[in-house]
């Protein structure tokens, strides 16, 4: 079986990218990290992308004098000079240009702290998802790995997988619970179905999708 290569876009701690490294690590995902790629000069993804001897560079809004269509035009210019299998958003802030969507389509897979279509859009990342669940009263939360469309959070969604919230739950707890019981798992379980071509998208519809 032919690696998929993969490149990984951060912009914080990078739990999820050391999720697939150590799944890649043991085998159980067959495929090849290209480059980490951070939205931030200070996300602790990057230092993971050092220790384990994966290329990284940063393309932050400040360093283009805050303009994000001017990030975006260099991102998609190395993303097109890298040409992965997968690009994996695994907690990146940044918004993705239509030039980017546009030219990767289903290369481009997100994961996200709620069960979509629930807990989604813009204001929706890190703790404000959780504070969102527990003030709404929801008794079941969980993560969602989907492809990447124009509207945010709103492309085709590939698996979700829930876990409980229990009550006194802090925002803090439930993050952790998701991190640990659905998003790692399940993102492990999407990226190894992706490299092994068992997950497809046919006429716009998801093929192959199993649990």
């Amino acid at each position: 079986m032919t690696k998929k290569k993969l490149v990984y876009l951060v912009s914080g701690g990078g739990t999820n990218m050391q999720a697939i490294l150590d799944a890649i690590d043991s085998g159980e995902i067959i495929a090849e990290s290209l480059e980490v790629i951070s939205s931030n000069h200070e996300a602790y993804a990057l230092e993971r992308a050092k220790k384990a001897g994966i290329a990284a560079k940063v393309f932050a809004r400040a360093d283009f004098g805050g303009n994000a269509e001017m990030r975006n035009r260099a991102l998609l210019s190395e993303l097109k000079r890298l040409m992965p299998d997968y690009i994996l958003l695994v907690g990146y802030l940044g918004i993705l240009s239509d030039e980017i969507i546009d030219e990767f389509g289903y290369k481009l897979i997100n994961i996200h702290p709620a069960l979509l279509p629930k807990f989604g859009g813009s204001g929706f990342y890190g703790l404000n998802v959780h504070r969102a669940v527990l003030k709404a009263g929801e008794k079941v939360t969980g993560a969602t790995v989907h492809f990447v469309g124009r509207e945010i959070d709103g492309g085709l969604i590939i698996r979700q997988k829930s876990t409980f919230v229990k009550e006194g739950d802090t925002p803090e707890e439930l993050q952790k619970r998701v991190l640990d019981e659905c998003e790692h798992p399940l993102l492990v379980s999407v990226v190894k179905d992706l490299c092994e071509d068992k997950i497809k998208v046919k006429d716009g519809k998801l093929i192959g999708n199993r649990a």
